[in-house]
């Protein structure tokens, strides 16, 4: 542990930020690194919903998402900061503004005659990130214009600003923190806990206004959905809540007593637990499907090819998502019940590469393989153990 620690220290003095990722991931074994290829700003929707971590729904119009299409054109030009620093920046606008540009008459009545979409009252600050000119953030007229609060925000060496107040590229080793730990670090709220809860909200809106290069071949080469390259995979159900019951492949079913094949893994929880969805996706099924009982399927780009994931017997009230949807990887997306054919409350999951009509594969192992995190230890070993016995 004492290497480590050294190590770690060795990198935050003398390495680069790709130095700090890796001992990041050192540090964090079910933290993953993946490359979503070239991300570019697509068509902006008229309106998106999507759920914080706490649960509660959050309806976004176009208005509102366009402030976030600014927010990541800015990131896309501004070196370093990425899939993971464009996500911080969004979770500290939608916990700030929601997302809104903010006059401040009482304080400044000169930012009512600069665009606006409503009003705020916290202090003297203004705009998306609600920022303070008595602070040293801008002028007025500067912290109006949408553009310029979200090049603060990320300060560095373009950053207008220079390093004081602090942007997100100021902040020492920032990719080393939690996500709501580095929008706290730039924002300086008196009330830091509150970014994390819109990080899914921020993956959402990610997901849907991103459209990648890889995305498009998949939709060229496939027709039909367009599907965005997700960035990351995710345990559909929270650490500790689950119990591997019964595995991919051939059993015993336990209703007739006859040999069948098992297309899913059986996750058994208590009613209620979370389920998550296991990547960024769109939703194209959800509701009650025979024997599935509350059926949920999200179509997925992973590494170029198309994946479906099913995630079944969940009860009508269980589940929280409809078609249509957009989800980010670890979003909340129903609740484990025990609808159609089943002998209790549990969690089956099935992972189709190629698509919803492609042959399932071991969920676990595929999970395993592509290095999901929030995977348990347990779970990580037999699979490990089930590849080394495959010839």
């Amino acid at each position: 542990m004492k290497k480590l620690l050294g190590l770690l220290a060795l990198v935050l003095l003398l390495g680069p930020p790709a130095g700090l990722v890796s001992v990041a991931a050192l540090m964090n074994p079910a933290a993953i690194s993946c490359s979503s290829g070239s991300l570019l700003v697509g068509d902006i929707p008229d309106s998106l919903t999507a759920r914080t971590r706490d649960g509660r729904s959050i309806a976004l119009n176009r208005q509102q998402l366009t402030h976030a299409a600014t927010i990541m054109t800015v990131a896309g030009r501004t070196g370093d900061v990425g899939r993971e620093g464009t996500i911080i920046a969004l979770m500290a606008a939608l916990t700030e503004s929601t997302l809104r540009m903010l006059a401040n008459p009482s304080a400044y009545p000169e930012s009512l005659g600069f665009p606006n979409d409503g009003i705020g009252s916290d202090h003297d600050s203004l705009g998306l990130f609600q920022m303070r000119p008595a602070s040293g953030w801008g002028t007025v007229a500067e912290l109006m214009d949408p553009e310029y609060q979200a090049r603060a925000f990320f300060g560095g060496s373009s950053g207008p600003n220079g390093g004081s107040p602090r942007g997100l590229l100021d902040i020492p080793a920032w990719q080393l923190l939690d996500h709501g730990e580095a929008a706290q670090a730039v924002e300086v709220s008196a009330y830091p806990d509150r970014y994390q809860n819109y990080q899914p909200v921020a993956e959402a809106i990610l997901t849907a206004l991103t459209r990648t290069q890889t995305a498009g071949r998949s939709a060229a080469a496939g027709g039909g959905l367009l599907v965005p390259e997700t960035s990351r995979l995710a345990f559909p159900l929270p650490a500790g809540t689950y119990m591997n019951t019964d595995s991919f492949g051939p059993r015993i079913d336990p209703y007739t007593g006859e040999q069948r094949f098992h297309a899913g893994s059986d996750l058994a929880a208590p009613m209620g637990t979370p389920i998550l969805a296991i990547a960024d996706g769109i939703v194209t099924f959800a509701g009650q499907r025979g024997t599935y009982g509350g059926l949920m399927i999200i179509e997925h780009t992973v590494a170029g090819e198309r994946i479906a994931s099913y995630y079944a017997h969940m009860y009508d009230h269980g589940i929280h998502v409809a078609e249509g949807d957009t989800v980010a990887a670890g979003q909340l997306i129903g609740e484990v019940g025990s609808a159609g054919k089943s002998t209790g409350p549990h969690l089956h999951l099935e992972i189709h590469p190629g698509g919803a009509n492609a042959p399932a594969v071991d969920a676990i192992d595929w999970l395993a393989e592509h290095g999901a995190a929030g995977l348990s230890g347990a779970d990580v070993s037999t699979a490990a153990c089930r590849a080394e016995r495959t010839p």
